[in-house]
């Protein structure tokens, strides 16, 4: 599979979201029953005590980060869409696909992109009103059929027992970190609380970059240099 890909066909890409209100007891009253049905078999936590993890449902949590990259002409460059309107993201981030990715031989490329960034961006694209993507619009289509790489799913060569975290994975294959200034459980901190959005897209940048890195290392070929990196 791996030697079909032509590179500069692939629009890499990672999405960060946020909780809608950064606690609990802000939700609106007719989703806090809601919140609490969703966790009503969990013996162990409390509804109020698992909201911290709010900002993996789409349903309760909205994107302020896509950042994508790909390549260019002997570059990797490197865009991002952020902000506190969410329909404004979606809007830009769909009119690049449509624009740029939207023929078949496009794929999108993420790190458990298929459990986590496509599913969350087509929720909140729904959610917000708007028209699905070609490239994002999988309903009905066969697996074969379907334009989307999972650096994560790649490394499990048919095992479905474990995840791999994108920081396990640049370690072991000597990819620069993303992790080195904050992680995925810091962003609905540093968003609602630092209030410090160019701190997280900085942070988005870095995973775009090294899912890149890690695609180019499973097919065999030498990383992008830093020099040849361009933030547009």
């Amino acid at each position: 599979m791996l030697e079909n890909i032509k590179i500069t066909n692939v629009l890499f890409l990672d999405v960060e979201t946020a909780p809608l209100v950064y606690k609990y007891k802000d939700l609106p009253e007719k989703m806090k029953p809601l919140w609490d049905s969703k966790f009503r078999f969990q013996k162990t936590e409390t509804p109020e005590a698992l909201y911290k993890k709010a900002g993996i449902y789409a349903e309760f949590a909205k994107i302020i980060c896509i950042s994508v990259g790909f390549f260019n002409d002997g570059t990797f460059r490197l865009k991002s869409f952020s902000g506190h309107d969410e329909k404004i993201i979606l809007e830009e981030f769909s009119a690049l696909l449509n624009k740029h990715f939207n023929r078949k031989e496009h794929q999108l490329c993420a790190h458990n992109g298929k459990e986590f960034d496509f599913p969350f961006l087509c929720r909140r694209m729904l959610i917000n009103g708007l028209k699905l993507p070609k490239t994002l619009n999988i309903s009905g289509k066969k697996p074969w059929e379907i334009n989307h790489l999972d650096t994560m799913e790649l490394w499990k060569f048919g095992d479905y027992k474990n995840y791999t975290s994108l920081n396990l994975l640049a370690g072991i294959f000597n990819i620069p970190t993303p992790k080195d200034d904050m992680d995925g459980s810091d962003v609905a901190r540093v968003y609602w609380e630092d209030k410090n959005l160019k701190r997280i897209v900085t942070y988005c940048q870095k995973d775009v970059l090294t899912i890149a890195q890690l695609l180019l290392r499973f097919m065999g070929q030498p990383l992008i240099d830093s020099k040849n990196v361009v933030l547009t």
